[in-house]
């Protein structure tokens, strides 16, 4: 795997940390700026709402830009932000600062999935794309955790500080690592990577020799003319199956946001663990989620359908399960880990169908697979807010996790019965 890759996934980690640190900051947030739990809750859909809208803008704005040039800025922007976002005393400028974070952390996440998918054949995409994944499982490891054990130390602007800080080794390591070209074709990384690297023939040790001058020539074509705006939607809007894919994306991980958003008063207040547990938890769930990531990058192109509808179906009895056993803090501890390996497993299997269903349309389609995943980041959270404002208690986030889940397997049971009708009907007219 190119180390640019791991790059990429180390940013991610960062970026990744901040998305979800808030699950174990919330309630010292609504403390300090006198808001409601619910208002700081919605800090978690601003920064979605913002990657929602930032990933298709972005990825337009920055798709004929060189790769690294487009990371760069917008990592650079990240790290500003979250420097505001640590110095504001207002919660009118935090919800402001969340939203414009996301907006590049949007850009990256667009640019950065189709640089990954690049960089390696065709038989490594699911690797490489759960590389990227990983940062942000990473983080649910080990910066999610931490940001909560600084927030509950030295107050939740320490962890926004250490985001900031973390995220300057990444810049640096993509001006060492990320290829500077233009977007080109796949497996170049911009068209700056040789075609022996792309294809393993390298390892041959005569190629070298036997190659004559000649069989250079051809190289310029490595840079082809980007595909113009209006063709490359017209490609992403007409690949089968990309909508309700997109759709059942939103679903699953507005599941999982819903639950992990409000985690931490739902394990201090309904299940009664003390707060020194809430970074354990968060790092049990994390620990599932890279292994959800691993196997999804291993297993998920063998079998893709069967990986998904397993895994959505565990998910859904999953959060039901949590949601009935909250009272019980071993069930719940145990429960957590199972259900991060099969949420981000499941949102990674369904990354690498979007990037595996729109050919050259890499950048856009990381874009839109970007907005979907943050679309259902946002409504999850504000839907778990209006279970609490309702009077459901603190397990009612679960629920509405566990009725998100029951909705996704609908909409992928659909495109699989749309997808069986199709064939038959090409069958039958092939026949005829």
């Amino acid at each position: 795997m190119p180390f640019a890759v791991y790059v990429l996934g180390l940013a991610v980690f960062a970026q990744g940390t901040s998305e979800f640190m808030l699950s174990g900051l919330v309630s010292a947030i609504a403390t300090d700026l006198d808001v409601s739990l619910s208002a700081a809750g919605l800090l978690t859909s601003a920064f979605a709402v913002g990657m929602v809208l930032g990933a298709p803008l972005m990825a337009l704005f920055s798709r004929t830009w060189p790769r690294r040039r487009a990371l760069l800025l917008f990592l650079a922007v990240f790290i500003a932000v979250h420097i505001v976002g640590a110095l504001t005393p207002g919660y009118g400028v935090l919800l402001a600062a969340r939203f414009v974070g996301a907006l590049a952390n949007a850009g990256f996440w667009a640019v950065a999935l189709a640089a990954a998918v690049a960089t390696v054949p065709d038989r490594l995409r699911g690797r490489a794309t759960a590389v990227v994944v990983g940062g942000v499982t990473i983080a649910c490891v080990v910066g999610v955790p931490a940001g909560a054990v600084l927030g509950e130390r030295w107050g939740w602007r320490a962890a926004f500080w250490a985001v900031a800080v973390v995220s300057l080794p990444a810049l640096w390591a993509i001006t060492r690592s990320v290829p500077g070209g233009v977007p080109g074709d796949r497996g170049r990384g911009g068209g700056t990577a040789p075609v022996a690297d792309a294809r393993g023939t390298a390892s041959a040790g005569q190629e070298p020799e036997k190659a004559p001058a000649p069989a250079r020539t051809p190289a310029p074509a490595r840079t082809p003319t980007p595909i113009p705006v209006r063709d490359e939607l017209r490609l992403l809007l007409t690949a089968p199956h990309l909508l309700p894919t997109l759709l059942t994306m939103a679903l699953v991980q507005g599941a999982t946001f819903c639950a992990f958003s409000y985690l931490e008063p739902f394990l201090t207040r309904t299940t009664g663990l003390t707060t020194t547990w809430v970074p354990v938890a968060l790092a049990l769930f994390g620990a599932g989620a890279f292994l959800g990531v691993g196997a999804a990058g291993r297993y998920a192109e063998r079998r893709p359908t069967a990986f998904l509808a397993y895994g959505m179906a565990a998910l859904a009895l999953g959060w039901s399960a949590l949601a009935l056993t909250a009272g019980r803090p071993l069930a719940a501890l145990a429960l957590i880990p199972l259900l991060g390996m099969l949420a981000f497993g499941t949102g990674t299997a369904l990354i690498t169908r979007v990037l595996g269903l729109v050919g050259r349309s890499a950048t856009l389609a990381g874009a839109f697979g970007t907005s979907a995943f943050n679309l259902g980041a946002a409504v999850g959270p504000w839907a778990g807010g209006l279970a609490l404002e309702a009077g459901g208690g603190y397990r009612s986030p679960v629920w509405v996790s566990a009725a998100l889940m029951a909705l996704a397997l609908l909409t992928e049971g659909a495109r699989r019965l749309r997808r069986v009708r199709s064939r038959k009907r090409a069958s039958g007219s092939t026949a005829g």
